[in-house]
């Protein structure tokens, strides 16, 4: 159920479903291989459930997205970024508990 709430992110949709979203989203920059967003993704489809209709949850494949990996700067992952009107208003890299993602949102909201 959750994960049907997380948008598949591409350098073809980022545009429309981040940059000219009317809601803060939430972006998860991860690769399959990569153990700590493993470890993450669990919490981001918590997120997506709990914050439903007020904020949208998306994820970018690096290793599908490298230019989107690129423009953004991502040398780390996992990395998670909050973008509101368009804009990055806070990231973090690694693995974080679900508490920092929670006061992340909260400041955007």
């Amino acid at each position: 159920m959750a994960q049907e709430m997380v948008r598949v992110l591409t350098a073809e949709n980022f545009e429309k479903e981040v940059l000219e979203a009317t809601e803060p989203v939430l972006v998860d920059f991860w690769a399959p291989w990569c153990g700590p967003c493993r470890m993450v993704s669990p919490v981001i489809d918590e997120l997506a459930e709990e914050y439903a209709g007020k904020v949208a949850i998306g994820k970018v494949n690096i290793d599908e997205q490298e230019a989107l990996a690129l423009q953004y700067n991502v040398m780390v992952i996992p990395t998670v970024m909050i973008f509101k009107n368009g804009e990055v208003i806070d990231q973090v890299s690694g693995a974080y508990p679900k508490v920092h993602f929670e006061e992340m949102l909260q400041k955007a909201l």
